[in-house]
C-alpha cells in the first residue's frame, strides 16, 4: 500500500503534469466498487465540469480540491495506481474510473486488486476528518509525541499504523522508524522513556523524509508494486535497512534481521538492537 512518501510523490507528480487548473470533462465508473462516494452515475454527474484548484495530500489520500466546493479524494490502498494518459490510449481492463481531463488527457485508476477508491465529496471532513497528526508537521514534536504515546496503553507498531493516531505512516516505515530508533515493535506504547520517545520522533521524520527524496519505495516488480505517474519506480528500497531484509545482517550489529508477526503485520527487527 503506497504510504506517505509514495502518496506525496504523486500529488507531486500530477502537479507537474499541469493538472491544476484543468476541468474535469467526462468520467466512466467501470467497477461499481471503485468510486466508493457516490453511486457511480451520480459520481460521474457531479464531478463533470469541475475545475482542478489545487492537489494535496492527507495521510495516505490524495485530496483534489474541485471548484463548486467539491473534493476528489483518491486512496490507492493495496495496488493502486493513477495513469495520466492520453484520451486516444487504449483502456486496460484494471483501468476502473477513468477521468478526462480537459480535451486531450485521461487520469485513469488502475488497480489489480480492485480496493482502491474515489470519494467526491462536498464535506471533506467526513473522511479526512478522523485522521490523526501528519508525522511531518511542525507541531508534531517530541513533547506532543510523548504526550500522544503516554495517553495510550497499546503495542507501539500497532499503535503508529493506526491512522486516526498518526496519518500516512504503513508498514515500511514504522519498520523503519522502530530499528533506527532501537524500539521492539511490542513495547507498550506508554513504556517508552523521554529519550526513547524524542529518538521514535526523529526516526519518524527521518525516514519519510529520506522516503520522499527517493521517490517511494518500489518492492520487487510485480504489478501491485509501486510506480509514479509517469511510471517511474521509486529509489527507496535500495534503502531500507530492515524492511524485507530477513536473514540479511542488521547494519549496525551485523545480527541476521527477524520475520515477526505483530498485530497481523509482518515486521522485521534486529533482536540484538531492539529489545523488548
Amino acid at each position: 500500500m503506497p504510504e506517505l512518501p509514495e502518496v506525496q510523490t504523486l500529488v507531486d507528480d500530477l502537479i507537474a503534469a499541469g493538472l491544476v487548473g484543468q476541468t474535469v470533462t467526462a468520467a466512466r465508473v467501470h467497477w461499481s466498487r471503485s468510486a466508493a462516494v457516490p453511486a457511480p452515475n451520480d459520481f460521474c454527474r457531479r464531478i463533470r465540469g469541475k475545475t482542478i484548484t489545487s492537489i494535496r495530500r492527507r495521510g495516505k489520500f490524495l485530496v483534489l480540491d474541485l471548484s463548486a466546493g467539491y473534493y476528489l479524494l483518491i486512496h490507492l490502498r493495496m495496488s493502486g495506481r493513477l495513469h495520466l494518459v492520453a484520451a486516444k490510449t487504449k483502456r486496460s481492463k484494471h483501468e476502473h474510473i477513468v477521468l478526462s481531463i480537459g480535451e486531450s488527457q485521461q487520469l485513469r485508476l488502475h488497480d489489480t486488486r480492485k480496493f482502491g477508491r474515489m470519494y467526491l465529496l462536498e464535506d471533506v471532513q467526513t473522511v479526512l476528518g478522523k485522521l490523526g497528526i501528519e508525522p511531518l508537521e511542525r507541531r508534531f514534536t517530541a513533547a506532543a509525541f510523548r504526550r500522544m504515546l503516554g495517553a495510550k496503553k497499546r503495542q507501539i507498531k500497532p499503535l503508529l499504523l493506526d491512522q486516526t493516531f498518526i496519518a500516512g505512516l504503513g508498514n515500511i516505515y514504522v519498520d523503519e522508524a522502530l530499528w533506527t530508533a532501537k524500539i521492539h515493535p511490542l513495547r507498550p506504547s506508554n513504556s517508552l522513556s523521554a529519550a526513547e520517545c524524542a529518538a521514535l520522533q526523529r526516526a519518524i521524520r527521518r525516514v519519510l523524509r529520506r522516503g520522499l527524496k527517493n521517490l517511494g519505495t518500489s518492492l520487487g516488480t510485480g504489478r501491485a508494486n509501486f510506480y509514479s505517474v509517469a511510471r517511474r519506480r521509486g529509489r527507496n528500497q535500495d534503502q531500507l535497512m530492515v524492511f524485507r531484509r530477513n536473514g540479511e545482517p542488521c547494519p549496525r550489529c551485523n545480527t541476521p534481521i527477524e520475520r515477526i508477526i505483530v498485530g497481523q503485520r509482518s515486521t522485521h527487527i534486529c533482536k540484538r538492537c531492539q529489545r523488548p
